[in-house]
């Protein structure tokens, strides 16, 4: 993919958005909400932390007419806790609203619906059962990410997926033990694990993991591994060099200007030349001495 941009501080393509949003992830976020659509599911959409905006992009493209998209992040505004301030100072300094609201805005005619506060705000924003789709990826300590998966399952749909980030990281061992919780006393059925996220819903996870697994055995480029535990069926994906689905690019791109063509000469001479001999000459017609 060209990795072109307008200015400094506007995004060309999704991949010049500054965050963590692998591939793989970007695959399985397009397929999940393309499923919802194909099967006539409609609801909102959700994210709890946005930083700068690159996975909250790609969600808003599938927002359809009727429907509402709702960010939620603190976005530089005074966190509730000591312990979350220090997080937030720690990893989030750069974090402005304005900043994502530019990057989303390059992308989307509209903003999201934007709350700025901490997540333990948003069912006073979102109301119960009518997300269809949401995406955890807020504060990384156990009692804020309890909180936050009890929201999703308040304002979720029946059968809506919830996608929890962060929860086999080394450094957030306190969303490991809030998100493994959640299976194992609140209900929450895991549908697929990716490197980063675990993908569940409150519903019957099989339709979905079926569907997904006869997608993925198919690809080269994902392997997929399914292990029990604990009377769960966990699908694993991992990318084997997988590259991200399509995604438009922005209003500022800017293409790469084209390689000017070489004459049938200098092919002849890069193609018969001893290598040696070759580097010579591109050196001498860009006016360097030999090394």
């Amino acid at each position: 993919m060209a990795n072109a941009q307008a200015t400094d501080t506007y995004p060309g393509v999704l991949a010049d958005v500054p965050g963590w949003f692998p591939p793989l992830d970007q695959v399985l976020f397009t397929w999940l909400l393309e499923q919802q659509e194909a099967s006539g599911v409609r609801g909102d959409l959700l994210e709890l932390g946005a930083y700068l905006g690159r996975s909250a992009i790609l969600m808003g493209r599938h927002l359809r007419d009727g429907e509402t998209f709702t960010v939620c992040d603190l976005f530089g505004s005074e966190a509730p806790d000591r312990a979350n301030r220090t997080e937030t100072a720690g990893s989030y300094a750069s974090l402005t609203r304005q900043a994502f609201e530019r990057n989303y805005l390059s992308f989307h005619d509209t903003l999201p619906t934007v709350v700025q506060g901490p997540s333990s705000v948003i069912t006073s924003h979102v109301a119960p059962g009518t997300c269809r789709f949401v995406h955890v990826d807020a504060s990384h300590l156990y009692e804020h990410v309890y909180g936050d998966i009890g929201a999703a399952r308040e304002v979720l749909l029946p059968g809506g997926v919830v996608v929890l980030d962060d929860f086999r990281s080394e450094h957030t061992p306190g969303v490991a033990v809030a998100v493994w919780e959640a299976v194992l006393e609140r209900g929450l059925r895991p549908v697929c694990l990716s490197t980063q996220k675990l993908y569940g819903t409150w519903g019957d996870p099989k339709p979905l993991q079926e569907a997904l697994l006869a997608l993925l055995e198919k690809r080269e480029d994902c392997g997929v591994s399914v292990q029990w535990a604990a009377g769960h069926r966990l699908v694993r994906a991992h990318s084997r060099r997988m590259q991200p689905p399509p995604f438009p690019h922005s209003r500022h791109y800017v293409p790469p200007a084209p390689r000017a063509p070489r004459s049938r000469a200098r092919r002849l001479a890069a193609d018969l030349l001893p290598p040696l001999v070759t580097r010579a000459l591109r050196r001498a017609r860009a006016g360097r001495a030999p090394a």
